[in-house]
């Protein structure tokens, strides 16, 4: 069946043009002549039937079709780009593969253990792929990703990698040994995950109490900021052992009261299921279920 989109010569055109909004510095980036660019642009406004740019004299400027094609444009030839890479590396003994993972996560645990895959498979090519919510994760873009949550997963195999210990933690200066009480705690602010909110909550169901609303504390996107954070004084944060071991090893960070929570929910490795069984993929796989 044939697909109705248009050339990716007309799209690469449109998206040079976009970028400079001058017609000759875009065919230049493209080595073409400028009527050559011109006439892919026209055809590109004929197949959407409406104009992508407003002409005027020697400038030009998009239209609000134009505004919203490259918008959605540019993550689109990404991802081709993408792909040409992947499969440029896919006749190669070792490969590449595309991992997903949280940004802390990937920067804190994953370099090491690359460090040690690549030892192993000195001919493999690992891209990280970061993303912070589940939400965001695309079964197209990535080969493997580590997640935390919940199975099952849709459009996954999944895995269990690894628990998910949550420790409280506070700056040496803020704290300088662990509160008995935990209610103490909440005398501290309280720094939070944004797409974490109820982290607060399980900490203390999971020791026999309950709050009757999560504390109210700066939100933060990422786990790497949080732990700056605390680090700077700024208030208590809980957080996955994981990503902060280094820190409790040399007393950057100390734990806010003793009591560790192991959530049930974990850390998992994911394969989207159209991509199971290919063998670098599944060699990758087995190692890291089998590192851990």
């Amino acid at each position: 069946m044939r697909r109705p989109i248009p050339s990716i010569t007309a799209l690469l055109c449109f998206e040079a043009a976009s970028s400079t909004e001058n017609f000759a510095r875009a065919a230049d980036e493209l080595h073409l002549s400028q009527s050559a660019l011109s006439r892919q642009i026209k055809l590109l406004e004929l197949f959407y039937s409406q104009p992508l740019f407003h002409r005027a004299r020697q400038r030009v400027t998009l239209t609000s079709a134009g505004k919203q094609l490259a918008a959605e444009l540019s993550p689109l030839l990404q991802n081709l780009e993408m792909l040409q890479l992947t499969m440029l590396a896919h006749s190669k003994e070792g490969g590449a593969i595309n991992l997903g993972i949280y940004p802390t996560l990937g920067s804190r645990w994953l370099m090491p253990q690359l460090a040690k895959l690549f030892q192993k498979y000195d001919n493999l090519t690992v891209n990280t792929i970061t993303y912070l919510s589940n939400e965001e994760l695309d079964p197209s873009r990535i080969d493997i990703a580590i997640t935390q949550g919940d199975p099952p997963f849709t459009g996954f195999r999944d895995d269990y990698l690894m628990p998910e210990s949550l420790k409280v933690v506070a700056a040496k200066s803020l704290l300088s040994e662990p509160v008995v009480d935990p209610y103490e705690l909440l005398k501290f602010r309280s720094l939070q995950h944004s797409t974490r909110p109820e982290t607060w909550k399980i900490w203390y169901e999971s020791i026999g109490l309950e709050l009757a609303n999560s504390p109210i504390g700066p939100m933060f996107s990422q786990f790497e900021m949080l732990i700056d954070a605390v680090k700077a004084g700024h208030g208590i944060g809980i957080v996955p052992h994981v990503l902060v071991k280094n820190e409790l090893a040399k007393g950057q960070l100390v734990k806010a009261h003793e009591h560790v929570c192991t959530p049930k929910s974990a850390y998992y490795l994911l394969t989207p299921s159209v991509k199971v069984g290919i063998e670098k993929i599944e060699r990758v796989r087995n190692w890291l279920l089998k590192e851990q």
